[in-house]
């Protein structure tokens, strides 16, 4: 892809971005407050969860959530996946992560310019003490609400392979991929993230054997 065609695929990602989340936040503002009201009369606490998360370029923003898990759960073991029998989430907790709506309100980022709909995942900010110089790549775009290592499995698969889809995603960035990862979206919505295990919609490998094959050849020669 030339820089000039990546450009303008950036740009109209922005446009998407603008006009999706406009669209979801105003379009289903009742269910919002529903949701507003039952995690406030559920259990004590704020309705929002913010965290300080790492964007691109490693520009520290504040992302926004609703809360699903009880007050000071967020002191958390590095590392540690919160699965949805964890005794910290909450019960309407349960649905909210289950259904992803719990990170709606990340469509205030996304209007902010912090977050795109599709990118890899923002992590903690302790979590770039164990970055690589490859690893690191995966924060040369904005971060997204859904991303290619959560359609793939997400934290049913390791970490390791999470970073390598993330860099892919990067690196082979198009407007056709984010569209395939947002219709795979909506299946981990409604069938579940560990359905997809196995299941990626790129093969991650498959550039590092074509340098292989292409290495063995030209020894031959």
């Amino acid at each position: 892809m030339s820089m000039n065609n990546k450009k303008l695929q950036k740009l109209i990602k922005r446009f998407i971005d603008i006009l999706i989340s406009l669209i979801v936040l105003i379009g289903f503002l009742p269910i919002w407050i529903i949701v507003v009201i039952l995690i406030k009369v559920t259990s004590p606490g704020p309705v929002f969860f913010l965290q300080d998360r790492p964007g691109q370029y490693k520009k520290i923003f504040k992302i926004y959530k609703f809360r699903t898990m009880k007050p000071g759960s967020e002191r958390m073991v590095k590392g540690q996946e919160v699965m949805l029998d964890d005794h910290r989430i909450t019960a309407i907790g349960k649905f909210l992560r289950r259904s992803k709506i719990d990170e709606i309100p990340q469509l205030l980022n996304v209007l902010k310019g912090e977050m795109s709909l599709v990118g890899p995942r923002p992590e903690r900010i302790q979590s770039l003490d164990d970055y690589t110089e490859e690893i690191a790549k995966r924060l040369d775009m904005k971060p997204g609400l859904t991303g290619l290592a959560q359609v793939s499995g997400n934290i049913y698969i390791p970490l390791e392979d999470r970073y390598k889809l993330d860099v892919y995603y990067v690196e082979h960035f198009s407007l056709w991929l984010d569209f395939k990862i947002i219709v795979r979206t909506v299946g981990v919505v409604w069938f579940g993230e560990d359905r997809y295990v196995n299941r990626n919609l790129v093969d991650i490998y498959s550039g590092a054997a074509e340098e292989v094959a292409t290495s063995k050849e030209g020894s031959s020669i």
